[in-house]
Formats: C-alpha cells, sequence, structure tokens
C-alpha cells in the first residue's frame, strides 16, 4: 500500500500555480471539437480526466495537436468515426458530455470506463432511451459499459433530472450547441451548478443560450473561434486558499480571478466571511489570513459547491464551534461515497463526526496521527492532505489518485514543507 507523508507546514506565504479548470477545458473540447474550424485551446498543465477526454476524441477521429502553447483542435461538424469503440476512464465529464453528443449526433458505439466509474450509476441513459436511443448494458443495468446505438434524437424538447448530477443537463446542451437544430433541456431537480458555466462557454464559442427558470434553450454553434483562454483551476485552488486560514498565512494562486466562470468562487466567499482578506491583482488572488486568531464553525448549504464539501471538512477540526455541511447528498454518488469517506476518516482521526443522507456534522477536537483512506478518490486525498500541514504527522493512502485532475499536487506539497 502506497502512502503519502503529508509533514507540518509553516510559511509566510504561499505562491503556486494550479492546473487548467477540467470543467471548462472538457466542455470547450467538445464544443471545438465538433465545430467546424481549428480552435487553439490555451490550457497549461491539464490531468488524466482531460487525458481520457482527448483519447476519446481520438478514437472518434477528431485531430486535436498538443503544442507548448495549449491543444489545437481541428474541429468538423460531421464525426469522423461514428462507429467507434471509447474508454472514458474515471472522467466523469467524458461520460456523461460525450455520452449525451453522441447520442444526438448518432452512431454505433460501445463505451468502456474505469472500475470505479463504472460503480456510478449513469441516469441519463434511462433518458436517453425514452427518446428513442438503444442502450444494451454489458455490465450492470444503468451502468459503464454499454453499447448506444442512435440515429440521431429529433425531440424539440429534453427532459433531464439534474437531482444526482448537472453534468447530464451540461452534455445535453453541449450536444445542442453543437447540433443543428434548437433544442430546449428541462432540468427539474433544482440543482443548477455548473449550467451557467456551460451556457457561458457556448456563448463564448458563438452559439446562444435562453434560460427561462429551470428551462434553458440552446441555439448552434455556427462556425468555432480561433482560440480560447481556459481558467485556472478553482477547486484546485480552494485546496491551497483554504491555508490562509488554516495556518494563518498568506496565499496567492497564479491566474485565479474573482470574475469566473466557475463556482467553487463561492468558497472564496467562505474564507471572506471567516475573516480572510481577499486582494485581487493582475497575477491572481492573494488570501491573507495572517491576522486571524481564531475562526468560526461553518453552517451552510454547500449544494452548489459540492466538490469544496471535503475543504471544509478538513477545516473544522481546528474551528472554535462545531461545522454542519448541508445538501450534500449528491456526493454520496460521486467517485466515492464522499460524506462516508468525511466522517470515517475524522473519527480514525479522533474528530467527532456524523452524517445523515445528505448532511454532516463535525465537532472541534484535537487531531491525532494515522492514516487517511483516499477511497481513490482525488477530492478525498487534496482536502485531507490540509489537516496534515496543520498537524504533520499524517499518511494519505494511495496518493497517485490526484493525477485525475492535479497530477503535481504532492509535488508542491513537498517543496512548500522543505
Amino acid at each position: 500500500m502506497k502512502l503519502q507523508e503529508i509533514k507540518k507546514l509553516t510559511a509566510d506565504s504561499i505562491n503556486v500555480a494550479v492546473p487548467a479548470s477540467k470543467s471548462i477545458l472538457s466542455r470547450a473540447l467538445i464544443l471545438a471539437a465538433f465545430t467546424e474550424g481549428d480552435t487553439l485551446l490555451h490550457a497549461g498543465r491539464y490531468g488524466e480526466d482531460t487525458r481520457d477526454m482527448l483519447s476519446c476524441l481520438r478514437a472518434l477521429g477528431f485531430a486535436v495537436e498538443e503544442l507548448p502553447e495549449g491543444l489545437l483542435v481541428h474541429g468538423v461538424r460531421e464525426i469522423p468515426n461514428s462507429c467507434a469503440a471509447l474508454n472514458v476512464g474515471s472522467a466523469g465529464t467524458a461520460a456523461r458530455f460525450l455520452t449525451a453528443v453522441l447520442a444526438l449526433r448518432g452512431g454505433d458505439y460501445t463505451l468502456y470506463a474505469s472500475p470505479q466509474m463504472e460503480r456510478r450509476p449513469m441516469d441519463m441513459l434511462t433518458a436517453l432511451e425514452a427518446y428513442g436511443v438503444r442502450i444494451e448494458y454489458l455490465g450492470a443495468h444503468g451502468h459503464f459499459p454499454f453499447r448506444m446505438q442512435s440515429t440521431g434524437i429529433s425531440a424539440q424538447k429534453i427532459s433531464i433530472d439534474t437531482q444526482s448530477s448537472t453534468q447530464y443537463a451540461s452534455g445535453l446542451m453541449l450536444a445542442a450547441a453543437v447540433g443543428s437544430l434548437p433544442l430546449t433541456i428541462s432540468f427539474p431537480g433544482g440543482r443548477s451548478s455548473y449550467i451557467a458555466m456551460t451556457g457561458a462557454l457556448i456563448e463564448a464559442f458563438g452559439g446562444k443560450v435562453t434560460q427561462n427558470e429551470n428551462e434553458i434553450t440552446v441555439n448552434p454553434i455556427s462556425v468555432a473561434p480561433k482560440e480560447y483562454a481556459t481558467e485556472s483551476d478553482v477547486s484546485a485552488a480552494c485546496y491551497f486558499y483554504a491555508l490562509s486560514l488554516l495556518l494563518r498565512t498568506k496565499v496567492c494562486v497564479k491566474n485565479i480571478h474573482r470574475k469566473s466562470l466557475q463556482g467553487d468562487t463561492r468558497f472564496l466567499s467562505l474564507l471572506e466571511d471567516a475573516g480572510v482578506l481577499l486582494e485581487s491583482n493582475p497575477e491572481g488572488i492573494l488570501a491573507d489570513g495572517s491576522s486571524i486568531e481564531n475562526f468560526c464553525g461553518f453552517d451552510l448549504n454547500m449544494q452548489e459547491f459540492s466538490d469544496q464539501a471535503l475543504t471544509v471538512a478538513a477545516l473544522a477540526p481546528f474551528a472554535s464551534s462545531p461545522t454542519r455541511i448541508r445538501g450534500i447528498a449528491h456526493i454520496r454518488k460521486q467517485e466515492c461515497d464522499r460524506i462516508n469517506a468525511i466522517v470515517e476518516n475524522l473519527t480514525a482521526l479522533g474528530v467527532p463526526s456524523s452524517a445523515t443522507e445528505d448532511e454532516i456534522y463535525i465537532e472541534p477536537a484535537p487531531v491525532r496521527g494515522g492514516t487517511v483512506k483516499s477511497f481513490g478518490d482525488h477530492r478525498v486525498a487534496m482536502a485531507f492532505a490540509l489537516i496534515g500541514l496543520k498537524t504533520g504527522n499524517l499518511f494519505i493512502e494511495n496518493p497517485s489518485c490526484v493525477r485525475k485532475t492535479f497530477d503535481n499536487y504532492f509535488e508542491i506539497l513537498d517543496e512548500l514543507t522543505r
């Protein structure tokens, strides 16, 4: 069993760079590939999820060049290979976005995934079957792997439940953007995180998006833009910004700005409410927690920025009062059951915590050393490493899982603790 030792960190200031936003880059790759014209995506560093998306696009016959300045996508409107086998790995964005696009465009595709992704339900498949798409399950019903045969979907309106994942609605929006006719998507589940990001990307690529409450109409893109600059990943940046509060230090993450398409910027507001001073400059956002003596626990609904529930849970043991995180039932169905991962790991470290179906309660407590189970989930590994940076004497199991989105995360931590 491979472990990563996390050493205690004491630093007056931290200045780091994080990879490109996987969420933005995956959407941009779809829009660029399936639209006529060449587009240079300025991307910086990226992780396994993006490499899995690139592998799938190439299996479909699309040409993508990896250049020093970014990814040059040679887009074509017709899918070069409409009969293909794809492996999405553990990339949820590739799994959901490509499934939606290929179903609407038509073809015969067999989609495989990693064992981790095979365990995650694909509720979208049932919805697609209702619109005439034929799904042959090669394993468990409603899961990867499967064969999908479609003659295209001509419906002008499609309804998809977003309660378990907003990526389903985003996938259909992207499919409409690279299609030939307008499409209205209804999402009665209520959750809207990342849907605004998808709409903004579509409009940046020349499409048109109109929203009326839980219903969105997308008009297709005609010609792809020549280039697009991808933001750095706010989700990845938040682990470092959390250190401003946890270690009473100054943290700057390059190419992170308040005017962002990413919903996790709400975590910065959470830090600000706790007393962290935020300053925007040309390099990025500087978070200054050096004057904070202590901070109160959190009581908030994190439904719309739930990727940071683990980060808040890592801060909670060091707060002056209990923390309650609500509205996060859907994170039980992500790379692992993240609610269970939080409670099991905190309990093992001596921190009293409990959970219901959709919320977690954490009491402040001294943290003892030990080993954190990552459950193969990149966000579990990255978030719990923060506790180690505060206390030392902590080990992360299976640290390589962070390669999914941030392959040099622990290398950066090692540099910071030298």
